[in-house]
């Protein structure tokens, strides 16, 4: 409740600053940066709504930090444009774009209290007295840290550390915020916990933000929509499921999840779905994807789809197989099974366990679930 009350005085404060204010919509507009002869980010375009939280999303080197950093203007480009509002901010530079920014190791001022950190940003910006004094006060509340403003940084914990890094990045009620890889730096327990703060936050102050992970559990607990990366390109824009039930290559469904990956041939190609048969008897029909019969792809499977049995079924197809390990995973257990000499792994969960080791099994995947795609990075 109290993070609901201070959002709706943030943006009531936002609102009669700028009048009934424009969408303030963020685009990149064909994006080009390249170090040498490398691009890092090559002609890529994203328009990002207001209030939208967005991750980039991709392996390490593929151009998401590269991209953050012209936006926040750390890095220029050398081709495209960049726009807040309708404005190009490319020849701004970082402290006159409106943007704020939290950084992996959070980059607080290790001599400076806790309210004084909050406070750098308004004092550079020569923001009065009062108005830092209750700007702060806000911060402390909303990020729970009411009784940390005097502390200094190596008295706080890692969670604490960085509530401070979002609270001085929003102190001066930037239009944007930038988080490059802001929750790395936690253990796992404390990065989940943070995700839920995180994205109830953000939420609720309705302020445009983007983030960069390469952690794709990350990425669907916070992001409303993702942009993948590979190569210094967005390859991929859309919701969590959308991306990673709907892949547009091959490359995002190998990187989005646990798939298994099986060389096949391309048996026949319909308007709406696909038949396919592995090298080892695997048979596929109904498949999603593209291409024409005849065509070399692979069928992919991903581990939670694939259903376990000890008859066939009648729905799909059933291909034979016999299990050859299995493995407690907590929540989960985990099924490698033996598909004529390819190993295929299958995730239950864990109180599915009247299979064992040894078993024969028949595999069972509804058609909608399979994709079957070419296999080159751009799939």
């Amino acid at each position: 409740m109290t993070i609901l009350n201070h959002d709706i005085q943030l943006n009531s404060d936002q609102r009669s600053q700028s009048g009934a204010g424009p969408d303030f919509d963020l685009e990149i507009q064909g994006v080009s940066k390249r170090f040498g002869s490398l691009y890092a980010v090559n002609n890529s375009s994203l328009a990002i709504h207001k209030g939208e939280i967005i991750s980039f999303l991709g392996p390490s080197g593929c151009g998401k930090s590269t991209l953050l950093n012209m936006i926040a203007g750390f890095i220029q480009p050398d081709a495209g444009d960049i726009r807040l509002a309708g404005r190009s901010i490319v020849d701004l530079p970082p402290n006159k774009r409106e943007t704020g920014m939290v950084f992996q190791h959070y980059a607080l001022f290790p001599h400076m209290t806790v309210k004084a950190n909050i406070a750098y940003g308004l004092e550079a910006r020569g923001q009065p007295a009062a108005l830092i004094k209750e700007r702060v006060s806000t911060m402390l509340s909303l990020l729970k840290l009411d009784s940390f403003g005097d502390r200094y940084p190596a008295e706080l914990s890692g969670g604490q550390r960085q509530r401070v890094a979002v609270a001085r990045a929003l102190a001066p009620r930037p239009k944007v915020l930038l988080l490059d890889e802001a929750l790395s730096a936690l253990d796992k327990n404390l990065r989940e916990e943070m995700q839920i703060e995180l994205s109830l936050l953000l939420r609720q102050l309705q302020i445009t933000t983007i983030m960069v992970t390469h952690d794709q559990a990350e990425a669907f607990a916070v992001s409303d929509r993702i942009a993948i990366m590979e190569q210094g390109h967005i390859v991929q824009v859309g919701t969590p499921e959308d991306v990673y039930r709907n892949p547009a290559s091959s490359f995002v469904l190998r990187f989005l999840g646990s798939a298994n990956e099986i060389p096949a041939l391309l048996q026949a190609a319909g308007s709406s779905s696909l038949d396919a048969v592995a090298p080892t008897g695997l048979y596929v029909t109904g498949a999603q994807g593209g291409g024409k019969a005849g065509d070399a792809t692979a069928i992919f499977l991903r581990s939670e789809d694939i259903r376990l049995s000890a008859q066939p079924t009648e729905l799909h197809r059933s291909n034979p197989g016999r299990i050859t390990l299995v493995t407690f995973l907590g929540s989960i257990s985990r099924f490698v099974i033996d598909l004529s000499g390819i190993q295929i792994v299958a995730d239950y969960p864990t109180d599915f366990r009247s299979l064992a080791v040894g078993d024969a099994v028949y595999l069972d995947v509804a058609p909608g679930n399979i994709r079957v795609m070419q296999t080159g990075a751009a799939g």
